[in-house]
């Protein structure tokens, strides 16, 4: 054997030993027959639905789904008001995701997460019935109903909000003027049956904090370790409350230049 191929070769063992320990700590992983047997006593984890709709936020529900497929037993399932093959296109134009399931195929969920997006895709959400419908039914069986940015104002626009919620730090007025809802400026918060998180990136924190409700503290824990988040930002510029007004201003328009954008051969329509 060369020295190449011995190098090559103990690479694989230490990447195959790694994925082993990561596997062990998620309970996936094991031999085929021990897998088997597994399987037939498992408890079914989880049911979790992350409604789509077009001019969502790509992070706000991919990146919670990052989180919470990793949970033993879960179902993370893609709703629309129709499955595919009509992708459902983020704020940007730039991306389109196929959901798995119609609203009405969703079934029971113990979980439902509900993601922000750009003035137009939510207010659309916010004024379309389905979806209304779809949040206030879901809600009678969720274990928690969520939101990540503006999806809490889809939730106050369902009538499903408490008294205290979070969202899109530009979003907060609104959130207390229409929904009567005291504006919490925290990366998540935690009302009864409603847990709210704030702008984009604090629904990899939400996750973090449901998949801790759901399995407990050892399987979160190791959830954040297998999607290696371990946040160090380069610039301390993510806190509104610290933010200059000539930045907040800065901040909005990029997000309004960016939601003009069309991809070639699709229109906003």
């Amino acid at each position: 054997m060369t020295h190449t191929q011995t190098n090559s070769t103990t690479r694989r063992a230490t990447l195959g030993g790694a994925a082993a320990v990561a596997a062990a700590a998620l309970g996936v992983g094991l031999p085929a027959k021990a897998g088997a047997a597994a399987a037939g006593r498992r408890t079914p984890g989880p049911r979790i639905g992350i409604l789509l709709y077009d001019g969502f936020s790509l992070l706000d529900p991919t990146g919670p789904a990052e989180v919470l497929s990793r949970l033993p037993g879960a179902t993370v399932t893609m709703l629309a008001e129709r499955r595919g093959p009509v992708p459902v296109r983020t704020d940007t134009g730039d991306v389109a995701v196929v959901a798995d399931r119609s609203l009405a195929e969703a079934g029971r969920l113990d979980v439902v997460l509900v993601p922000g997006a750009g003035n137009d895709g939510t207010i659309a959400a916010m004024e379309n019935p389905a979806i209304l419908r779809f949040l206030r039914q879901a809600h009678r069986h969720t274990r928690w109903t969520t939101s990540v940015c503006t999806g809490s104002l889809v939730l106050g626009a369902a009538g499903l909000l408490g008294e205290r919620a979070t969202t899109y730090w530009a979003s907060k007025d609104y959130l207390e003027s229409a929904f009567g809802v005291t504006y919490v400026p925290e990366r998540y918060v935690h009302d009864g049956r409603i847990i709210t998180a704030a702008g984009v990136s604090a629904g990899l924190d939400l996750a973090l904090y449901l998949a801790a409700l759901l399995t407990g503290d050892t399987i979160a824990q190791a959830a954040q370790l297998a999607v290696e988040y371990d946040p160090h930002p380069p610039f301390d510029a993510g806190n509104a409350a610290e933010a200059t007004p000539e930045r907040k201003e800065l901040a909005l328009r990029l997000l309004e230049e960016s939601q003009r954008r069309v991809p070639p051969g699709h229109s906003r329509s």
